[in-house]
């Protein structure tokens, strides 16, 4: 009976050095109640796994179907417990994963959700391989040697970043490395415009910039040439171009057709421009100084027949007609 009374004597002590402290309970405690909702561990894994190491409140945004404000709501929440940290860039705010907080983040989000931290891509160009990431390295490297005014981790950001917008839709990820050039060079092009003495710049965006927005800016290309020049882009753009639209634009440019592909709203873009016209994406567009807005009220191509597509692209020549005429005259 003594025995036995020792052991469980000793069985039971406490070992009070290996217990959590009041102080740090009550901390990690007030982080992991703010982690405890869907939406709120869904952004910091879609940071975490950024390959840009960070993410703007734009990608966040699409998420989930809620309204800005409440993105904007749980994105506080992480950050008033030192979880993330924020860094705002001109109408946009950018949030990474707090250095101090990294470890614990990782480790949170490998043990419950490894997919979160290592995605399980195994398509032949993951913007996570590490070939990839050379390939966009070499890139920046080529077009920072052309644009030696800006610096050169501008530059390497912006391809960065125009790699990630790009496979976010992509279907076939064999052309990602050719599209990322060409969308970057824009993005540069955009980033180093004098607009004092260069050419009056539109941009036209629409939600998937796979048809309306895609027309306008071949009809104002097409209408005046070397004269006005045009960009489009979508709030949330489409892998392809419809396809009627993509006939119709062959129509309108020829081989130049094939060159043109959905590409995302960038706050650059709008920045560079001296006309922004909205079709159908409600009020998306970061408001700049200086930059004169408009929307044109026109039909979708995706919900449209070919003869509906037809009447569509009639419409939108129109006013593309009395826009060059305002802009060049």
């Amino acid at each position: 009976m003594n025995v036995t009374a020792t052991t469980d004597i000793e069985t039971c002590s406490p070992v009070a050095t290996h217990a959590i402290g009041l102080e740090a309970a009550s901390t990690v405690a007030v982080t992991l109640k703010a982690l405890s909702d869907p939406l709120r561990l869904r952004m910091l894994s879609a940071i975490a796994s950024d390959p840009r190491g960070e993410s703007c409140v734009c990608d966040l945004a699409e998420l989930a179907d809620v309204s800005q404000p409440t993105v904007s709501h749980h994105l506080k929440v992480l950050r008033d417990v030192e979880v993330l940290t924020s860094e705002r860039r001109g109408t946009w705010v950018w949030y990474r994963i707090n250095p101090t907080r990294r470890g614990a983040v990782t480790a949170l989000l490998d043990s419950f959700a490894p997919a979160s931290v290592a995605p399980g891509r195994v398509d032949e160009e993951s913007p996570l391989r590490p070939d990839f990431d050379a390939r966009v390295t070499r890139l920046a490297e080529e077009l920072a040697a052309e644009v030696p005014e800006l610096d050169p981790d501008v530059v390497l950001t912006t391809v960065r970043e125009s790699y990630t917008a790009l496979a976010r839709t992509a279907r076939v990820t064999s052309t990602l490395i050719p599209l990322t050039e060409r969308f970057a060079r824009q993005r540069l092009a955009d980033l180093t415009r004098d607009r004092g003495s260069a050419l009056p710049q539109v941009l036209f965006v629409c939600v998937a910039n796979a048809g309306r927005s895609q027309l306008a800016a071949a009809l104002v290309n097409q209408l005046a040439p070397g004269k006005v020049v045009a960009r489009s882009a979508g709030s949330a753009p489409a892998d392809v171009v419809h396809p009627h639209v993509r006939s119709l634009l062959a129509e309108i440019e020829g081989d130049g057709a094939a060159e043109r592909f959905p590409k995302p709203l960038t706050d650059d873009a709008v920045r560079a421009a001296d006309v922004v016209i909205t079709m159908g994406c409600g009020d998306v567009c970061p408001i700049i100084p200086g930059v004169r807005y408009d929307d044109w009220a026109v039909g979708d191509p995706a919900l449209a027949s070919r003869e509906g597509v037809e009447a569509i692209r009639d419409e939108i020549a129109q006013r593309v007609r009395a826009l060059v005429d305002d802009l060049v005259h």
